[in-house]
């Protein structure tokens, strides 16, 4: 009787199993023109271009990291992605990072270079500082990043996609400042830094992609329930000014916002309290 019980339990457990879904590899995807190419992470570190890739101040973790990496150049290239055009990365918790036109081939082999990382499935990265997660499958990652226009917010990690893209302000006139403002305005200096830091996670006007942070307009503008001082350090460091537990921003250091950067980005969104749709 004991025999004909155990037999039965393991057939019933054998098509449980035979039933269960596979566990799918993650998968990076490239669109251009509608079109889609994609590679599993297996695909990647098995390409002939998969190099190792030290950095010396890696932003997901801090300090220095080397992965096995694939140039971002020959994934746009095979994808047919043009590199002077913008470029939008997404990310799988709906973090989105808006690339500006040539920043992966000016300075040319003296400059900045990006690299798709990818996490291998028998030795997953560590988990990040403060998350459940850790910055695989795939995270781009830079050499010599000061030699370009390279911001925190271009170290993606997470990453889903790689898409070719409109320029934000053909996407989303209503992110653009005053056509009065002069060429040299602060604030128009400071919708450039809005771009490339705070987009990635937060709307202007309803203008933008991305919705993990509030819009910066709608229904209010920061400007208008902070003091200057407070803004500033908020900015420098969240949680010195509030925190709770689903609180998800980072702080800019002076290293990538520099305090006259800082100072046209508080004054693009002043400007746009009065441009609000």
């Amino acid at each position: 009787m004991l025999g004909r019980l155990m037999a039965a339990l393991a057939c019933a457990l054998a098509l449980m199993l035979a039933g269960a879904p596979a566990r799918s590899e993650p998968v990076l995807s490239l669109k251009a023109d509608g079109a889609a190419r994609t590679y599993t992470a297996a695909q990647l570190l098995a390409r002939p271009d998969a190099v190792s890739v030290s950095v010396p101040s890696d932003i997901a973790y801090g300090g220095r990291a080397t992965y096995r990496a694939v140039p971002v150049l020959a994934l746009l290239a095979e994808a047919g992605i043009p590199t002077d055009a913008p470029i939008e990365v997404k990310a799988l918790d709906g973090f989105i990072a808006h690339y500006p036109a040539g920043i992966f081939t000016e300075g040319g082999p003296d400059g900045a270079r990006a690299f798709v990382a990818v996490e291998p499935h028998h030795a997953p990265w560590p988990k990040l500082k403060g998350k459940v997660a850790t910055a695989g499958p795939f995270y781009i990652v830079w050499q010599n990043p000061k030699a370009g226009r390279v911001s925190s917010e271009h170290w993606a990690y997470q990453v889903a996609s790689i898409e070719s893209a409109l320029d934000p302000l053909v996407r989303w006139p209503q992110i653009d400042v005053a056509p009065s403002l002069p060429v040299d305005a602060p604030a128009r200096r400071g919708l450039t830094v809005f771009i490339h830091n705070c987009m990635p996670c937060h709307q202007m006007n309803g203008g933008g992609e991305s919705t993990i942070g509030p819009d910066l307009n709608l229904p209010m503008n920061p400007t208008e329930y902070f003091q200057p001082a407070a803004l500033h350090r908020l900015i420098r460091d969240p949680a010195a000014v509030r925190t709770w537990p689903e609180r998800r921003m980072p702080g800019f250091d002076a290293a990538t916002i520099p305090d006259r950067a800082l100072d046209d980005l508080i004054a693009y969104l002043d400007a746009m309290r009065h441009r609000r749709k």
